[in-house]
Order: structure tokens, then C-alpha cells, then sequence
């Protein structure tokens, strides 16, 4: 592809690079937390805009007048003004923009950053879900930001792939390599998408498969994470018997053999697994790497119990400059993501 956003000089940069905004869309679809009141899905919502929106701005999708009415009374009774926090109407059937919102890019061009983003396919996890809408709130956006946009012509979920703004990408096969998203598409393919779009120059795939009750086929946000440009959070089982301990086991050591561009050892922290969050009998897929990473403030998903103060412990040193706040995250989860998920960050130019 011809003019494509590497050779344009584009890449994505790391979650800990300079952020202008984060971007979220609003609740309003109660089939995506079936048993859930929407009243608690909102307020979660509410505590990461009240979190954020003091170090970027907030951007909120609402689905429609009714529901930009209902955000803004919920907001102000949060005292979040309006300067903090932009509303958007733009149509869309679920809240996960991580997976179908823009992927942005930015570039250094005549001595100024200039941001673009890709605008990947989106099928709904391999065709999961009747949902269409959402494919289309990219082209709203771009014309909102008034801002170039590249469609690479695949599918692929933002929450599928996990980079350290240096050329590093980290993804799963199970995900990225899915038959449901792009056919028979090769592995040498696949990464010559990701290095002509984000400007990848190696991808590490890991093959321990997905954790339990997850319904994307293994999105990495779930599994691994850069911290920094050398080291990674691995998320780890302790419990032999525990359905995700032979796949956790199998991503780390993959991840304690990897090395980056000039072939030296990545720095691997491991993270441990929640204990098992249930809904109804019900495993889902909860993990602590969902977090995320602001101007200031790492969001971290708190289920409840001692390990969230233990990965909260964990997570400072590696953050030194900014602030862990937990967001409690029992109820986002039912829906079968997190923090991470619901969220797309924005780089400054």
C-alpha cells in the first residue's frame, strides 16, 4: 500500500506518552450487562471522567439527544463542567471504543506533531453480535476532529494489540490471527499491516490463548502489558487447577524469551490474576492488566479483596509519577470487559 501512515512517517505511541484526551461512549445498551443495572455502569463511568478530566480532556460518544441530556445531569452532579468534558452524538450499538474507535497516530512533520489515526474494520468479535453501528463512528469522528483517517481495509480490535511506542508490538494469535475476523490471513501478512500502520518493526505473538469467559478470542489488554518501552506486566495464575494457569504459564515464559529491537531481554513482572469474579455461575474474564494509563493517573480495575491492594502496591514503582486510583470494576465486567476496553486514549501533538 502506497502512502501508507509508516511511510508517512506515522506511528502509534505508547498509553504513557503526552494524552490531549480519552475517549468513551457512553452506557445505554442494557443486553451488554444483562442482570445489571445501567444506573451502576454509568457511575462507573462517571468515576473515570472524574478522574481524568482534569489532565485530558474527556470525550463521551452519546447515542442521542436523550442521552447527552442524561450524561450531562449525571456529570454536573459529579460538578464536571463542560470545559472538561465533550459530549459527542454519534450513533453506536455498544461501549467497548477500544475495539472499534480510532486507532490514533501521530507524526513529526515540519517541526510540528500531527495526528491521524487508522480506522480498522470491526465485525464484532468475529461476527459475535448483530451490531453495525459501531463501525461506522469512525468516519463522525474524523470529521469532528477534522483529521485525516487511513483504513487499512482489515478488522482488527484495538484491544487486540499492545505497543511500546518503539516498535514493539505485543498480540495473540488466537485473536489476531482468527479466521472469524479476516479469513485465512497469514501471520507475515498480518505483521506487514501492523508495521505499515503503526509502524511496528517487530511483533511478539503470544499462544497461551485467552483467559476463561472471555468472548474476544484472547485481546492482549487482558494478558500482557508495556509499562515501559523493556518491560512488561504478565498476567499470572498461581492455582495449578485453575483453567488459565497452563495459558498464563505459557505467555510468560514466550514473554521471558523475547527480546527487543537490539536483541536485549525484555523485563517481565508478573501479574497476578484476580481471584475468580462470577456472575450467575458464570466465570469472567477479570484481570488487572485492563488498566489504564492517563497524563497523571493509572485507572486500575478493583474487584474486591486483598489482591487489589497487592497489585496496587505492585503497579507504583512503575509509575513513579502518577497516581493509582481504582475503579471499581465487579459490574463493568459482567459485560465481559474493563476499564482498558471501554477507553481509547488521544496523544498530544
Amino acid at each position: 500500500m502506497k502512502n501508507n501512515p509508516a511511510s508517512l512517517g506515522y506511528r502509534m505511541p505508547a498509553e504513557w506518552e503526552p494524552q490531549s484526551g480519552i475517549w468513551l461512549a457512553w452506557p445505554h445498551n442494557p443486553d451488554t450487562w444483562p442482570g445489571k443495572n445501567l444506573a451502576d455502569i454509568e457511575s462507573v463511568y462517571i468515576d473515570i471522567a472524574q478522574a481524568l478530566c482534569n489532565e485530558e480532556t474527556v470525550h463521551i460518544l452519546v447515542n442521542d439527544f436523550a442521552g447527552r441530556d442524561k450524561a450531562k445531569m449525571l456529570l454536573a452532579e459529579r460538578k464536571l463542567s463542560s470545559e472538561q468534558i465533550k459530549l459527542h452524538i454519534i450513533a453506536h450499538n455498544d461501549s467497548w471504543i477500544r475495539d472499534y474507535g480510532p486507532n490514533f497516530i501521530i507524526r513529526e512533520f515540519e517541526g510540528q506533531k500531527q495526528l491521524a489515526f487508522n480506522n480498522w474494520g470491526f465485525n464484532s468479535w468475529g461476527g459475535k453480535y448483530p451490531w453495525n453501528l459501531d463501525n461506522k463512528v469512525n468516519d463522525h469522528i474524523a470529521s469532528a476532529l477534522s483529521i485525516d483517517q487511513f483504513k487499512p481495509g482489515i478488522v482488527l480490535e484495538g484491544g487486540a494489540i499492545e505497543v511500546n511506542g518503539q516498535g514493539l508490538c505485543l498480540t495473540t494469535g488466537s485473536c489476531l490471527l482468527n479466521e472469524s475476523r479476516n479469513g485465512k490471513v497469514t501471520q507475515e501478512a498480518m505483521e506487514r499491516y501492523l508495521q505499515d500502520h503503526l509502524g511496528i518493526s517487530k511483533t511478539i505473538w503470544l499462544e497461551g490463548g485467552f483467559l476463561d469467559g472471555d468472548d474476544t478470542d484472547g485481546h492482549i489488554d487482558n494478558l500482557a502489558r508495556f509499562v515501559s518501552p523493556s518491560t512488561v506486566v504478565c498476567v499470572v495464575e498461581e492455582n495449578p487447577a485453575d483453567p488459565n494457569y497452563e495459558g498464563l504459564a505459557k505467555n510468560r515464559k514466550t514473554l521471558e524469551q523475547a527480546t527487543d529491537l537490539e536483541g536485549n531481554p525484555l523485563t517481565v513482572i508478573p501479574l497476578p490474576m484476580p481471584d475468580p469474579v462470577m456472575d450467575q455461575g458464570i466465570r469472567l474474564p477479570a484481570s488487572y492488566a485492563n488498566f489504564y494509563i492517563g497524563n497523571r493517573t493509572v485507572l486500575l480495575p478493583a474487584y474486591g479483596g486483598e489482591k487489589d491492594k497487592l497489585v496496587e502496591k505492585l503497579l507504583r514503582p512503575l509509575f513513579p509519577n502518577r497516581e493509582i486510583v481504582p475503579i471499581h470494576s465487579t459490574d463493568l465486567i459482567a459485560g465481559l470487559g474493563g476499564i482498558h476496553c471501554i477507553s481509547q486514549q488521544m496523544p498530544s501533538t
